[in-house]
């Protein structure tokens, strides 16, 4: 364990966590049995459907998916909204966003860690960081004000919905990137009174959860307490994540409402980190530091001990008010997160403060047009130090980077939208910010004064030709600028602790044109209706940012690449209920489809490694109401039909083979209880999850993460 400090907040509310969690899933119960016995079970907020040309664009502060779902219908082009309270198992991030199309999650232990997420190709070169896509939780932003985000951070159990806009289908100020933006929506004390949830699984996974919500004339509350843990497939794989998320809402007279949110997070994960690509079949559970090569001696994880711990704080108030004419919507936010990263050879370690506020405006004219405007402020002040890893113990050695970085963003938005007919309705949005990352050494004196100002316009048009079909074409700009992690860059041999070394990076922004086409829609009525949604989209873009490794498998470098790429690609997804005998077939479906390649320069022609070209999710339930409650049953699929490069190089030999899992699902569900039995590659196939991104690769390189072999979870939920 390396010689840092972390704050005592965080062992007070670890410790505090730690012992109310299973206290706090025992008062549930008394809570709601201290309520009156007439009083029935609270339902989620009442929607009201407004006139088409309404131009309150703003979503409520208590969420609901019908209003989420009619505010989408009016983006045009490609969005998801996810309702994660739908599904049996939340344990991961995987859970709450399988057989959504266009978004692209590669596992790394299958557990609380630090999942490769993609929308359209962003960030694929930023793992194990993430980047790419801007993160909301509640409509603030999550990501530090540098664009990074750590995402096991996220508690997808306390989520009521997710909202995904993705590329530059965004609706906030702060999202400029290729990959969009995904709105994490809380659950409030209006949606539910209260929830017990327990899960265990295979490799020692467990997880509980207790939550209670109150709700009076015009206000409402909610807390929620998890807590993880799982020892994991492979060796040194072992993960835990504690959470507390809080918040309580007013609502006054006149249409004024508030929302204050607190959450508190942390998470710990060790990493068993890659290996080569023939011990995904003959090893799959073991690490580097099993066998007996030099190389395993050489990157022993039991003696490097690789891993992450991170804790984050995170405070958010929102207050909106007026009516359709004006309404208005302010939010700010702070948080406070520390993070020790430990990637084999070097210790990273992350103090970050960020502050941020954001305006919202829309209103509604007299004539066809609504309008909407937004300003957003954000600023991250971070301490960054890099200390030098034994090969021996794992223990830090010098220190050889030490950083004061600063990250400032302040962003503009309008946007109008005009029905030029009764079917259809032209929108215009154009987007200006100013980003500054400004880095100085505390060894050297070293500085270096990045600022970039940049507009981020797009042109969209919205079909409606029936009520049950809507199509859209449009064209934007998206840029994105590169964070501390690709502007920071350290270099440690794993056999030369000594010479360790770090430099400040110069970088570009990456830029996109993206050119999209699709539609949604409703083939049929009633039970039997078939909801459907496609996009088609080609992003020519300049200066890539690239992050390689190295040999071992472990970070180098970030450069922009100097010739273009082009990433394009096909989001589709079916879903739909047939009956059958007693009861009916629900199905769903999703493919995404990504074909990313290099236009010109060394590579001209080749793939871009990262990203599978083809990923089909699947599942079929069988669904029969007995006396004993409603029962759904039957199959499911992931597949990757394709093999895909792991280097730029497209070495052969080197790709992540081709693999499809079969998997398994029992539910019941009977009044208040569900309950859940879920089987996952039940072949127990031999397969790499996610990989190591290099310019050039071989198969006997470290650079393969082993995915899960068979293995089964369940649960029981009880919500009051």
């Amino acid at each position: 364990m390396p010689p840092h400090h972390l704050p005592s907040l965080r062992s007070r509310l670890r410790a505090w966590t730690r012992t109310t969690a299973p206290a706090l899933a025992l008062l549930c119960p008394l809570a709601v049995a201290a309520e009156p016995a007439a009083q029935a079970p609270a339902q989620l907020p009442t929607v009201t459907v407004r006139a088409e040309g309404d131009a309150d664009a703003a979503a409520p502060l208590r969420p609901s998916v019908a209003a989420e779902q009619q505010r989408l219908d009016r983006v045009p082009g490609g969005t998801n909204l996810a309702t994660p309270q739908q599904e049996t198992r939340l344990a991961t991030l995987r859970d709450a966003l399988d057989y959504q199309p266009g978004i692209v999650i590669q596992d790394f232990f299958g557990a609380m860690d630090q999942p490769r997420l993609s929308i359209r190709g962003s960030g694929i070169q930023s793992n194990p960081l993430n980047r790419g896509v801007l993160l909301l939780q509640d409509g603030l932003p999550l990501n530090d004000a540098d664009g990074s985000f750590i995402i096991g951070l996220v508690e997808p159990r306390n989520a009521a919905l997710v909202s995904v806009r993705r590329g530059a289908n965004t609706l906030m100020p702060g999202a400029t990137t290729l990959g969009g933006e995904l709105d994490f929506q809380s659950l409030t004390g209006a949606d539910e009174r209260g929830r017990v949830r327990t899960e265990v699984g295979s490799f020692g996974r467990q997880a509980l959860q207790g939550a209670v919500g109150l709700q009076g004339a015009q206000w409402d509350g909610r807390i929620s307490v998890s807590g993880d843990r799982y020892d994991g497939y492979r060796h040194h794989s072992a993960s835990q994540r504690d959470a507390l998320h809080a918040n309580v809402g007013f609502q006054a007279a006149g249409g004024f409402e508030n929302r204050t949110y607190l959450s508190w997070t942390d998470l710990d994960f060790d990493i068993p980190t890659v290996v080569p690509k023939d011990r995904v079949r003959t090893q799959p559970r073991g690490v580097m530091g099993d066998g007996a090569t030099p190389q395993d001696q050489l990157l022993n994880v039991y003696r490097r001990d690789p891993r992450r711990e991170a804790t984050q704080l995170r405070l958010a108030n929102r207050s909106r008010w007026g009516d359709d004419a004006l309404r208005q919507e302010l939010g700010v936010y702070w948080q406070d997160t520390d993070d020790l990263f430990n990637n084999q050879t070097s210790y990273t370690i992350t103090r970050s403060r960020t502050a941020g506020a954001q305006w919202q405006a829309s209103g509604q004219t007299a004539g066809p047009l609504a309008w909407r405007a937004a300003l957003g402020w954000s600023r991250s002040r971070m301490d960054r130090d890099l200390d030098a890893t034994s090969p021996v113990n794992g223990a830090a050695l010098q220190r050889f980077g030490a950083y004061d970085l600063t990250a400032d963003n302040l962003q503009a938005l309008l946007a109008a939208d005009w029905r030029l007919a009764s079917a259809w309705t032209l929108v215009g949005q154009w987007g200006w910010s100013h980003q500054e990352r400004d880095a100085a050494s505390r060894l050297d004196g070293r500085t270096l004064q990045q600022q970039w100002s940049f507009s981020t316009p797009k042109v969209g048009v919205n079909w409606t030709p029936t009520p049950a079909v809507r199509w859209w074409a449009n064209l934007s700009r998206s840029q994105e600028a590169p964070t501390f992690w690709e502007i920071v860059s350290a270099t440690v041999a794993p056999n030369a602790p000594a010479a360790a070394s770090s430099e400040l990076v110069r970088l570009d922004l990456q830029r996109a044109t993206t050119f999209e086409v699709g539609g949604q829609g409703r083939w049929g009525e009633g039970a039997r209706a078939l909801h459907w949604t496609a996009a088609v989209y080609r992003s020519q873009v300049a200066g890539e940012l690239m992050s390689t490794t190295d040999a071992n498998g472990i970070k180098v470098g970030t450069y922009n690449y100097a010739g273009g790429t082009r990433h394009q690609g096909v989001e589709a997804g079916l879903s739909g209920s047939w009956p059958l005998g007693m009861g009916a077939l629900d199905w769903r479906g999703s493919w995404t489809y990504s074909d990313f390649r290099f236009k010109d320069g060394i590579y001209a022609g080749n793939r871009i490694a990262g990203v599978p070209r083809h990923l089909i999710n699947a599942e079929v339930l069988w669904r029969v109401a007995t006396g004993a409650g409603v029962w759904r049953m039957g199959p499911s699929l992931r597949w990757m039909p394709t093999d895909t490069p792991t280097d730029h190089a497209n070495t052969a030999g080197s790709e992540q083979d081709a693999y499809a899992l079969l998997g398994f699902k029992l539910e019941w569900k009977s009044g208040p209880w569900t309950a859940y039995l879920q089987a996952d590659n039940r072949t127990d196939r031999r397969y790499a999850s996610s990989y190591a991104i290099r310019n050039q690769a071989t198969a006997a390189q470290p650079g393969y993460l082993p995915g899960l072999g068979r293995n089964v979870a369940a649960g029981v939920s009880y919500q009051f």
